[in-house]
């Protein structure tokens, strides 16, 4: 059974899908589409990034969807029938598109103001702790009064990033590492997401998607908030809304969401955008 998978912030760079604009008949077709709803040059932007805006959440975001669209496209036309889906925060957003949930546009719009909420969030950011499991790091916080840093990305069994204010991420990490954690990388972001400082941007998120409709996905999705898939057996919209507000906030399931795919037949994995971020995640994950 084959799961593609789609990577999320993080996985941009400059260059990201050479070859792929001009190759893509979906994308010459919404080409003029997306520019005029971004107000800019998707394709300068992502093979270009003239004005360094990439690593920007607001440009960030809906370039790494258009991109992980292009490499969709590209195998579906290739003959690829992937029987799981699933994608990594940003990624989920591609993954309920190959299911069918909503248009290529609509998604894009959803992407869109996704990011601008986001980068509007400030006073705070997210670190990785390598070589510590969940439940050790939970421990290490509640026993040094740092409850209030929340765990964000359950990325593989010993690579967690967790979110919270600076000043507390500052503190964890010396007594993270003394506790036996091999590092603790801070992580080039503008505050703290996938956490409960999140909440004003996804109360506004909430807000704007009443504006949409969605339907159930035809192929299993996996959702990052509890690593099982979409259950759209009644309202479609009401459950995916719920769930995309909610993976905002709250901590991103991929280590599980693995283990549940591969659990129910999934053996072969193919990355859906550019580089090998969950590639490498998932030889770590699979090692247990």
């Amino acid at each position: 059974m084959i799961a593609h998978v789609f990577p999320g912030q993080g996985a941009q760079k400059r260059g990201m899908g050479q070859g792929l604009f001009d190759d893509v008949a979906e994308f010459r077709e919404l080409e003029p589409h997306i520019d005029a709803l971004l107000g800019y040059s998707i394709r300068q932007l992502c093979l270009e990034d003239p004005d360094n805006r990439l690593k920007e959440t607001q440009y960030t975001q809906p370039a790494l969807y258009v991109v992980n669209a292009l490499h969709h496209w590209k195998a579906r036309a290739d003959g690829a029938q992937p029987a799981m889906l699933a994608g990594h925060s940003l990624g989920e957003y591609n993954a309920l598109l190959a299911a069918g949930s909503f248009s290529f546009l609509t998604g894009l719009r959803l992407v869109q103001k996704r990011g601008e909420l986001m980068s509007q969030a400030r006073d705070g950011g997210m670190a990785a702790v390598l070589g510590m499991g969940v439940d050790k790091i939970g421990g290490v916080l509640m026993s040094n009064q740092l409850s209030a840093i929340d765990i964000a990305n359950h990325n593989t069994p010993q690579q967690v990033v967790i979110s919270g204010k600076t000043v507390d991420l500052e503190r964890a990490r010396p007594l993270l590492e003394a506790a036996g954690a091999q590092t603790v990388v801070t992580l080039p972001v503008s505050a703290a997401f996938h956490s409960r400082y999140m909440d004003k941007a996804a109360r506004a998120y909430e807000d704007f998607l009443w504006g949409y409709s969605f339907k159930a996905p035809v192929t299993p999705v996996i959702a990052n908030v509890t690593g099982l898939p979409y259950a759209c057996e009644g309202d479609a919209t009401q459950q995916i809304r719920t769930m995309l507000v909610k993976q905002i906030t709250h901590s991103v399931h991929w280590s599980s969401s693995i283990q549940y795919m591969r659990a129910q037949g999934a053996l072969d994995f193919m990355e859906m955008g550019p580089g090998n971020v969950l590639t490498r995640m998932l030889a770590h994950i699979t090692k247990t």
